[in-house]
């Protein structure tokens, strides 16, 4: 049966009086609406980073979509809002679970062209991938989804046409996008429409619309995903890349297919995590976690120093591994080289060469020299339903706002995650060579931090689901957030609360956020870590619970002040 999702919701969001800003209904705070209750809270729940879009979610669950319906309007959403980091233009990974239990892991990262080679740019047509979010949301919705495409995807079309208030994360991020470098926000007329529409640039609380855009996402509501790739729409994407010395075709686009590939997989003491193997970098999170199995001690409150020891020792162990993985379509033996990594074996050896009172140097973790890139941006979103669907997804269009063109027709910001590749022939900073693994090759796609995570019990039922944002550190704010809900049996909310540290091998420090408990710091300092300081932000996450009552409970970033994790 049709159901008017697109109609109810723009109720739920904007007022509708003509030329009025809109009217805001909810609660803006991202924690569940009430406590939990054992008689509510079991229709499922959302969490994004933002409250617009996780209202728009959980109101597509009420109008009887299921998991996979709410996430497409949730993603859709997030990239109108959120278009500093995520969009139609860009790509990422989801991991599914289905209400049967079995995994899917959904790669729909960016390509490179076909015409691609080495020199590529941080900014301007050839820093652009083949974006691919629109064929990972089809793929989901064509074999998961319940409602009709146009009703998840004009919720999307409503917010950015009727426009919603400038919020703190969007003011932020513009002035961090435009930090030392020409305003293009307000001086390069294609994105001034939208962000500077007086000549000014927005401030806190005027209303952003993004028209363009709207009838771009309208068009892929009513003609379907293909009308993205093929058509006027990609005509024009065609046509602004290669005014900017861009590379990508017609058949670039064309020929865009998701992935579909194992989840890494492993057991962890009384529960069973998966998450995405590479490109992505599931499989390093899952290697920290197993060679962290095997400290009992790992969750108790009075080992804590000694167990952030531990812990950091094999984030650095695994940061060595993965400087050698890639796109296992062009990595010959990369999916041995994961099963490896996650092999118990291994894992104790590792485990082994942890040493209890000092850290190493660099080279003990990664013998081969090989850089750790440090890759910027990303959007992560988490949803479940009463089926225990449960969906983990991030999605990216690499720095803050892609590769800083737009296209002029259309309003969609493309992705720069061509910056994501290594680049023969150059070091980093720090002496590292690029790994091989990681070079550019037409139709590769590169290496990405993404680290979307499922839990289940022992038994197999659906327990936490988890997905960060913030670039390299996306696989850190992961690890501690399961290391707190697992080992520490932290709620969502808590352990979103917690202060986190920040370790990628490369550069050779550990930076605590500036909360962190001062003892613990100064005992890192004593077995020889190079302690740094960050503020809080640099990493973002989603999550949500399901209890063994059947509640749901979901907690937004409060990093983020826009946030919306929600249960119902």
């Amino acid at each position: 049966m049709r159901t008017a999702l697109a109609a109810v919701v723009p109720g739920l969001l904007l007022s509708q009086t003509s030329n009025a800003s809109p009217a805001w209904t909810y609660n803006e705070r991202g924690v569940s609406h009430h406590p939990l209750d054992p008689g509510n809270d079991k229709l499922g729940a959302v969490a994004s980073e933002s409250s617009i879009c996780s209202n728009i979610g959980i109101k597509t669950l009420k109008c009887g979509g299921n998991a996979a319906d709410s996430l497409v309007a949730t993603v859709l959403c997030i990239g109108v809002v959120g278009m500093y980091h995520s969009g139609i233009g860009g790509g990422g990974f989801m991991l599914l679970r289905t209400s049967n239990g079995s995994f899917e892991n959904i790669d729909f990262r960016e390509t490179a062209p076909a015409a691609a080679f080495q020199d590529i740019s941080i900014y301007g047509g050839l820093a652009s991938g083949v974006p691919g979010e629109l064929r990972g949301l089809a793929h989901l919705h064509e074999n998961y989804g319940v409602l009709p495409w146009h009703d998840v995807v004009m919720p999307a079309v409503h917010v950015a046409r009727h426009g919603w208030p400038v919020n703190d994360d969007l003011v932020r991020y513009m002035a961090l996008a435009i930090e030392g470098i020409d305003n293009f926000l307000v001086n390069e007329p294609t994105w001034a429409i939208d962000f500077a529409p007086e000549g000014k640039l927005l401030k806190l609380n005027d209303t952003i619309t993004r028209r363009r855009y709207a009838d771009t996402l309208q068009t892929i509501a009513e003609r379907g995903p293909d009308a993205f790739y093929t058509g006027p729409i990609a005509e024009a994407t065609i046509r602004t890349l290669q005014h900017h010395n861009g590379t990508m075709t017609m058949d670039d686009l064309k020929n865009y297919a998701v992935a579909l590939r194992e989840p890494a997989a492993i057991d962890y003491r009384n529960y069973k995590i998966r998450s995405c193997s590479a490109p992505s970098s599931g499989t390093v999170a899952m290697s920290v976690m197993k060679i962290s199995e095997g400290f009992d001690t790992l969750g108790w409150p009075a080992d804590l120093n000694i167990s952030t020891h531990r812990f950091d020792e094999a984030i650095r162990f695994a940061y060595g591994q993965r400087s050698e993985l890639g796109d296992p379509e062009f990595v010959p033996g990369m999916l041995e080289f994961e099963t490896e990594m996650l092999n118990a074996t291994v894992a104790a050896q590792i485990r082994s060469r942890i040493n209890d009172f000092h850290t190493l140097n660099v080279s003990a973790y990664d013998p081969s020299g090989f850089e750790s890139l440090n890759t910027p941006g990303t959007s992560a979103v988490a949803v479940s339903d009463s089926s225990g669907m449960a969906i983990s997804l991030t999605t990216t269009v690499n720095l803050l706002f892609g590769s800083h063109l737009m296209v002029p027709e259309t309003g969609v910001i493309m992705n720069n995650e061509m910056n994501d590749f290594s680049i023969p022939g150059t070091s980093n900073a720090f002496g590292y060579v690029p790994s091989p693994a990681n070079y550019i090759r037409p139709g590769k796609r590169p290496l990405s931090s993404i680290t979307p995570t499922i839990a289940e019990h022992a038994d197999g039922s659906l327990y936490y689901v988890v997905g960060a944002a913030g670039g390299s550190r996306i696989i850190t704010a992961t690890l501690q957030n399961l290391w707190h809900v697992l080992d520490q049996n932290m709620t969502a909310p808590e352990a979103l609360a917690r202060p986190r540290f920040h370790d990628q091998l490369v550069p050779d420090q550990i930076m605590f956020e500036y909360a962190y408990d001062n003892e613990t710091v100064d005992f890192m300092k004593a077995r020889g870590h190079n302690v740094t300081w960050m503020a809080p932000g640099s990493s973002s996450a989603q999550s949500l619970r399901r209890l063994a009552n059947g509640t749901f409970e979901a907690a937004g970033e409060p990093r983020q002040e826009n946030s919306g994790g929600y249960a119902i």
